[in-house]
């Protein structure tokens, strides 16, 4: 078992939250978990194929940055997409019927797991190379502020979220793009989703520096680490965040120490973390933490949280019937969406 990091303390009975916003959060929590339990099923029934990476345990992150964004800011994801994509706000039919490989997937078929994409819903992509996502999302960065500043669009004050792993901020991209962030202040959040393994890597094993949150100093910008695990806390960190990337103060890099509960992915026998490690994370569940919370702060009823599990369960199952009923794409179209006239 590798060292453990203490989480950051954070005064989560003091914070105020509405019972509509503690609904929101809850509810799309659950919709991930639900999501990727449903794509493990589907998966190990044949129904989907190549590497599928699911993002049990990480929901507090998701939701924590997406639900303190605007619907019209911009989300950047990585190979374990399908949860940011929810967030996002990606009906999930759509996501489901990507997973199947359909022509009514949010990528028309053509990316699978880890290539979703809704330009709707300004998610600019899953990538599946480590690191890949961060220069595209910085690039995102620099097009809002050139609108605003360079053309005088006002209304172009944009955030960007960009998520990836561990194991990604020991990649050069990381550094370049966190040096071209800082140098023009662009309004961006660097959000990096510390689940302790790099496939089968422990992080402690990997960086020279474990407390990745340290590294924006080197570039004069704002680092924060956060419990991952709890999605009132992500959340407090977002806003500040995207607060001061929205009044042109630049961007932040954002460590959540989290976990994830199930292996790298579904075809890995995830045998090389110890059984003591899972348990102790899995007893930071930030749904079942949450759940308590909005009961015990008379926020919500246990019934109102039942009544979400349900409709929630009710979404994927319709969600995988609408999958299995679309067609297949074409033949013929195998050269359609490759340019941006299609």
């Amino acid at each position: 078992m590798v060292q453990e990091r203490v989480l950051p303390k954070f005064p989560t009975p003091t914070i105020k939250i509405t019972h509509d916003e503690g609904l929101i959060l809850y509810e799309d929590m659950v919709l991930g978990r639900a999501f990727e339990d449903k794509c493990a099923e589907m998966y190990y029934r044949g129904k989907m194929f190549g590497f599928v990476h699911l993002y049990n345990g990480q929901e507090a992150v998701s939701t924590g940055i997406a639900k303190a964004m605007r619907p019209d800011d911009f989300i950047c994801s990585t190979y374990r997409d399908h949860v940011h994509a929810l967030s996002a706000g990606v009906p999930a039919r759509q996501v489901m019927a990507e997973l199947f490989g359909k022509e009514t997937g949010c990528s028309k078929g053509r990316g699978g797991s880890m290539h979703l994409f809704s330009s709707e819903h300004n998610l600019i992509g899953g990538f599946a190379f480590v690191a890949e996502g961060i220069p595209v999302a910085t690039g995102v960065a620099f097009q809002s502020r050139y609108r605003r500043e360079a053309m005088g669009d006002e209304a172009s004050d944009h955030v960007t979220a960009c998520f990836f792993g561990d194991g990604a901020s020991n990649n050069g991209q990381f550094f370049e793009c966190l040096n071209m962030a800082s140098l023009w202040k662009l309004p961006i959040l660097f959000v990096v989703e510390n689940n302790k393994w790099a496939i089968g890597m422990a992080h402690e094993r990997a960086s020279s520096e474990t407390e990745i949150y340290k590294k924006a100093k080197v570039f004069g910008m704002e680092g924060v680490e956060v419990d991952g695990m709890d999605v009132l806390a992500v959340r407090e960190v977002a806003q500040a965040a995207i607060a001061r990337a929205r009044a042109g103060e630049g961007p932040t890099l954002i460590e959540a120490l989290t976990y994830r509960f199930r292996g790298h992915s579904l075809a890995d026998p995830d045998e090389l973390r110890s059984a003591a490690e899972k348990e102790e994370w899995l007893a930071r569940d930030p749904i079942t933490k949450f759940k308590s919370y909005l009961v015990n702060q008379k926020l919500a009823k246990e019934q109102e949280l039942l009544d979400i599990d349900k409709k929630i369960q009710t979404l994927i199952e319709e969600a995988v019937q609408f999958a299995e009923e679309s067609p297949d794409p074409k033949p013929e179209d195998l050269y359609r969406y490759i340019f941006v006239d299609d």
